[in-house]
């Protein structure tokens, strides 16, 4: 990418521990802070990174959120004794004070400052601050929950203040509710805020009413607060992506125009995603607000997952290419609870959101659990369960290796290629048979073939240096977009036995037999209104005004296409650019990088050879750029989404992570098999 990623940490951050017995603030370690840092310079990632030195925020910054009278007694914490510390401390919530916390919370306030000026003076793109204390349980005028100042509070009003932003998202996917971030803005839209927790229903801490999922925010606020709440442990990827697909992303979308501010934290929780998942979600994240990204580390106390959460996520805002996403599953009866539930608090206030379901029954299948049945469950508990969250082991993931080409493009001679693209052509022959057989099928017809297999025959080229991790993706102006799609699907299906996720955007035929197989699956986004859907792998999504229609058309990605495409789990995307779709270029570009969360980055991107201007601004997007933002969205037409509904209502037997609300003889929490092919 064209601007660098900063990293912010200061080792002074780390001198302050526990210094009396609590078993509540026990696991709020140095060690958090050191083997982050220390995972990073052992991959190479802090060589990779800007260095950002740190500073302390002053009292100017600190009051931006916090009461004066409050920054005035943590000033007077360096100078107290242990016993003063102690009777300190017990007016507060599971939290500690040291001699030298005021001074370390200052400089966590400080590093994010740091990365917001960072960011909006264009010294770098995007970045990462890890941080100790933590700030997102902070209140006006209490310590809490091991924090001592809100940093993301904090940085979110300097950065309004600063740079006059319109709109800051802040997103916590800490496994701790952020009340502190919540009581701060929820009477605020300029401020989204955006967290999941676990809560199973007020009794894991921070036990809050306003934890709950129809805390909306108040007054001008109301809508700005979206509370998605974990009634059980152990979800998974599958859980987190659904709600990024069904409720973050489309609303996010809707009222873009962001600054950006990412609390990661603690990634566990007793829940079962992995830390590979954190790359994806930072990668759904990256093209909002122009590629403005805040990330501050705020929680995370299992000392081996949480440094592959942190390098997951830096490797991310890097640019490298996306791991296959692991365990992808249906999501579990509870999470989709709390979706349905989220969805319908906030249907009023959204139009993306307008179609969602009624609300739920008050006694949803979380909350039907017997006394006798928590005793029993509490008689089961394994060994590996017994163990505190610091103890739990964790699988490394699997290595990230980005290939020694980003972007190649095959281009005709007169059409100049994109800086930091490669000029692709087939270099090597291909195989004679592979050669007749694109003759036999593609250019029978052809009087003079040359040109046409000389272009066919570097597509081919070009998906197996794909295939073998050689190149990471690649666009293609080509005289027939049909005919290139086919010929790609024919060869990777068949002869590279790989499934192909294909996406046509725009009116056109698609040749049914191609998702006959299993091995490609087909999503189509035109105006036209395709006959009555046969096939499980081929999705026909109509649109009244086409793909001219951002609203509609993004409506169609976040609610079908991602979902889709995250349980398909492909080996290659193609994105078919058909004639005449006009699709706006900035929703092409947003769809272009959208696309790249899939097949660990390989996407085609086929465009018919006089859409030149087209090449630029794709490839831009290819080589990791961040797509332009969009203009202020207008709801979708209810014709449109009423379809998109139905559609979605009719693939979910098949494709489970469209659901959006527990199936109706559900209870318990058990998940559904995966309806991806093998």
């Amino acid at each position: 990418m064209k601007m660098g990623t900063a990293l912010i940490y200061d080792e002074e951050m780390t001198k302050y521990k526990l210094l009396w017995v609590d078993p509540a603030c026990k696991i709020e370690v140095p060690e958090r802070l050191t083997v982050s840092h220390e995972a990073l310079v052992r991959t190479g990632l802090t060589d990779r990174c800007v260095s950002i030195p740190v500073r302390e925020a002053t009292d100017a910054d600190i009051l931006l959120v916090h009461s004066e009278e409050y920054l005035e007694a943590v000033k007077k914490t360096p100078y107290m004794t242990l016993e003063d510390l102690k009777e300190f401390t017990l007016q507060y919530g599971d939290v500690y004070f040291h001699p030298n916390i005021y001074h370390c919370a200052k400089l966590a306030a400080g590093a994010a400052l740091q990365l917001v000026d960072s960011v909006m003076t264009g010294k770098v793109r995007n970045g990462m601050a890890l941080v100790r204390p933590p700030g997102h349980h902070s209140m006006r005028s209490a310590a809490n929950g091991f924090c001592v100042f809100n940093n993301v509070a904090i940085a979110a009003r300097y950065a309004k203040q600063k740079y006059g932003l319109k709109r800051v998202l802040i997103v916590d996917w800490d496994i701790h509710h952020g009340q502190g971030v919540q009581f701060c803005f929820e009477d605020d839209p300029s401020v989204l805020c955006f967290s999941w927790h676990r809560y199973e229903h007020q009794k894991f801490w921070p036990q809050l009413r306003e934890s709950e999922y129809d805390n909306v925010g108040k007054e001008k606020g109301a809508g700005f607060n979206i509370n998605v709440p974990w009634n059980k442990v152990g979800m998974e990827n599958s859980d987190y992506l659904s709600v990024f697909c069904h409720v973050l992303l489309p609303v996010a979308y809707e009222v873009d125009h962001f600054g950006f501010d990412s609390a990661i934290g603690d990634p566990e929780g007793e829940m079962c995603a992995t830390p590979d998942i954190f790359a994806h979600l930072t990668h759904l994240l990256m093209n909002l607000a122009g590629g403005r990204l805040c990330a501050v580390l705020e929680g995370g106390y299992n000392l081996t997952s949480l440094p592959q959460s942190v390098c997951q996520t830096v490797q991310t805002l890097l640019g490298d290419p996306l791991p296959q996403p692991a365990n992808l599953s249906a999501p579990c009866t509870s999470a989709l609870e709390s979706l349905h539930c989220v969805r319908s608090a906030h249907r009023p206030y959204w139009s993306c959101l307008k179609h969602a379901a009624d609300p739920p029954p008050s006694d949803i299948s979380t909350k039907r659990v017997k006394l006798t049945e928590v005793k029993e469950e509490e008689k089961t508990v394994t060994e590996e369960e017994k163990k505190s969250p610091e103890e739990k082991a964790w699988p490394e993931p699997p290595k990230r290796v980005a290939p020694p080409v980003r972007s190649a493009a095959v281009l005709p001679s007169d059409v100049a290629c994109p800086e930091g693209c490669k000029r692709f052509s087939s270099s090597e022959d291909l195989d004679p048979l592979i050669v007749n057989k694109l003759r036999e099928n593609f250019l029978q017809d052809a009087d003079d073939d040359s040109d046409a297999l000389t272009a066919l025959s570097s597509l081919i080229s070009l998906t197996e240096k794909m295939n073998k991790n050689e190149i990471c993706n690649g666009l293609a102006l080509v005289c027939d977009v049909t005919m290139a799609m086919m010929c790609v699907v024919q060869h990777v299906a068949a002869a590279l036995s790989n499934r192909v996720l294909v996406v046509c955007v725009g009116n056109g035929k698609v040749p049914s037999h191609i998702t006959e197989d299993g091995k490609t699956l087909v999503v189509q986004i035109s105006s036209e209104d395709k006959e009555e859907q046969k096939c499980k792998y081929y999705i026909p999504v109509c649109l009244k005004k086409g793909c001219s229609d951002m609203s509609g058309f993004l409506q169609a990605v976040f609610g079908l296409l991602l979902p889709l495409g995250y349980e398909y789990d492909p080996d290659l995307v193609l994105l078919v650019r058909m004639p005449d779709s006009e699709v706006h270029d900035s929703v092409w570009q947003q769809l272009t990088a959208l696309l790249q969360s899939f097949a660990q980055g390989h996407t085609l991107v086929l465009m018919q050879e006089d859409e030149k201007a087209c090449v630029g601004p794709t490839a831009s997007c290819l080589l990791g750029d961040p797509a332009p933002p969009l203009e202020r969205l207008q709801a979708a037409l209810p014709e449109d989404v009423e379809a998109m509904e139905r559609l979605r209502h009719k693939l979910q037997a098949a494709w489970k992570l469209l659901q959006t609300t527990a199936p109706e003889t559900g209870g318990g929490d058990e998940r559904q098999s995966h309806a991806a092919p093998v």
